[in-house]
């Protein structure tokens, strides 16, 4: 990840609107900034929420609230908690997530 033409600046995510994007089940909305090539989201997963398909993008996430289970193709998985982050690179190992109680993610990528 290179970070370049990203001037100092601030961010209120609760001025961003959300946009919805559906899972298997549940909801995920996500609060999006995007800075030259680098994308920045705080995202909310709803309860039961579970993703409709395998990710293969790098990111690095870190759970702020919730639960976060997340699976990877080889059969490992993985659990978030508030203070637990993750990081993987683009077509590194293809992952998807659910959550049963609900999560709230920062998300850069």
């Amino acid at each position: 990840m290179e970070m370049k033409n990203i001037p100092f600046g601030i961010t209120n995510w609760a001025e961003i609107t959300p946009t919805e994007h559906k899972g298997t089940t549940g909801v995920a909305l996500w609060r999006t900034q995007q800075f030259d090539n680098l994308r920045v989201r705080m995202v909310e997963y709803s309860a039961g929420y579970c993703a409709d398909h395998w990710c293969e993008k790098g990111h690095i996430l870190l759970c702020l609230e919730g639960e976060l289970h997340t699976e990877l193709t080889d059969g490992r998985k993985f659990v978030l908690t508030p203070g637990v982050s993750y990081q993987v690179a683009d077509q590194a190992e293809a992952h998807r997530s659910q959550t049963q109680m609900g999560a709230k993610l920062f998300i850069v990528d």
